[in-house]
């Protein structure tokens, strides 16, 4: 308790209500079994089952990543104090964040402890810390308030990740704009994306906030951004020797950003049925109410909102390779994992997100209707408007990847006749 209170008095612009509740919610996490990936791996710790090496250099990250399957080509580095180890963060030292689709690992060069975000099908989203210096026992610990400050209670009550872009002084903290930071995902412009981060790779002549702080105290928001366009190396910028890759790919980048979004859009979800399920049985005014929200996460795994390129983009890093290369592929070879990065950035789109534990964590109910309303696009029942972005020859392909990739989908995925558009 004594901790939990210093956690809020550290963030005193708070309301007092939302610390109280932010409170409650950690201390309800903290009585649960972790059934996350984190846990899991905490268990065999425990149980002598496996272990995460100490190796010079690198400390244990490397061995955590390997055991959390992380490629360390997703490493991405943002720069802007948008952490609770907030005061090591800066443009020369930036925060090194890496991900795969259930778990996120930061660290910060000089940190004392490395921090995790894990999906958790109980809870949408489980916090913890492990520790970065050699121990003679090295221990995930939970953490709570303090993570929840940033990442919720957040849509419809549930716990988010958060991608965002900022203006950043040249000390990374950025500056204030009413909402402190602007989210982004896949159908943020190209121009408002990645203010605080280090962005490498080509885009042609299109241009973002990343590589830029803004030097003068009295201009806030005028980023300097002569050179900071098309970097591929980030020599001068940034020691890389302290890092596990001298890059932060802006092909990962995309890719996190709207692995973000759909794991927010899905976790709200399961939030908000079972917080339903709690009052009593779902009727139809309620299924209404749900129905909108799945409309919108179905919406959302098709990338029917998404932001075109203008010009193609290309990465720096082994990332766009890797990522395509982990499938699952059809019988013709094809994936949703396969990147276009020409006008937009999958070849098939359709969410990779679509195999994750998080999708298949929502509630039974949840689920069915999701399915339901991507087999009615697919197969062209649904003609609206909305999806008219999804031509006949995307639907199709989406329809056959996905009836041949997808365990335990509903059976008249598998009957379904050439779709009628």
């Amino acid at each position: 308790m004594k901790r939990t209170a210093r956690s809020c008095r550290r963030f005193g612009a708070a309301s007092a209500a939302l610390c109280a509740a932010l409170v409650i919610t950690a201390h309800a996490q903290n009585d649960r079994r972790d059934n996350n990936v984190i846990g899991r791996l905490a268990r065999q710790l425990d149980l002598g089952e496996t272990t995460i090496e100490y190796r010079e250099g690198v400390g244990y990250l490397r061995s955590l990543l390997e055991r959390l399957d992380v490629r360390t080509d997703s490493q991405v580095l943002v720069f802007s104090k948008t952490s609770f180890q907030q005061l090591l963060i800066n443009p020369r030292n930036p925060r090194a964040l890496y991900y795969g689709d259930s778990v996120s690992v930061g660290t910060v060069p000089g940190g004392e402890v490395y921090e995790i975000a894990a999906v958790d099908p109980d809870e949408g989203l489980a916090f913890y810390t492990f520790p970065a210096h050699q121990t003679d026992r090295p221990r995930f610990q939970r953490r709570g308030v303090e993570c929840l400050f940033c990442h919720g209670p957040g849509n419809k009550g549930a716990p988010g990740l958060v991608v965002a872009s900022v203006y950043p002084d040249a000390t990374g903290t950025p500056a204030y704009t009413g909402s402190f930071i602007t989210t982004v995902d896949h159908r943020t412009a190209f121009d408002a994306r990645w203010g605080g981060w280090y962005v490498t790779g080509t885009h042609g002549s299109a241009h973002h906030m990343g590589n830029a702080v803004a030097p003068d105290p009295d201009r806030p928001f005028d980023l300097q951004q002569a050179g900071t366009q098309n970097v591929t190396s980030l020599a001068g910028k940034v020691d890389v020797s302290k890092y596990l890759a001298p890059t932060s790919d802006i092909v990962s980048l995309m890719t996190l950003e709207h692995q973000v979004g759909a794991t927010n859009r899905m976790n709200a979800l399961t939030h908000q049925y079972r917080r339903r399920e709690l009052v009593g049985p779902v009727g139809d005014a309620q299924w209404k109410q749900f129905d909108v929200d799945i409309d919108d996460l179905v919406g959302y795994l098709l990338f029917v909102d998404e932001a075109r390129l203008t010009e193609p983009v290309k990465g720096v890093s082994p990332f766009t390779q890797t990522f395509a290369a982990r499938g699952p592929r059809d019988s013709k070879g094809r994936s949703v994992r396969e990147f276009d990065l020409q006008t937009r950035l999958f070849r098939y789109p359709l969410s990779f997100m679509i195999y994750s534990e998080v999708f298949d964590a929502m509630p039974m109910p949840v689920r069915q209707r999701v399915y339901q309303r991507l087999f009615d696009v697919l197969t062209g029942k649904d003609a609206s408007p909305r999806y008219a972005v999804r031509s006949a020859t995307e639907r199709k392909a989406l329809l056959e990847i996905l009836t041949e990739t997808k365990q335990n989908l509903p059976k008249y995925f598998s009957e379904a006749s050439t779709p009628a558009y």
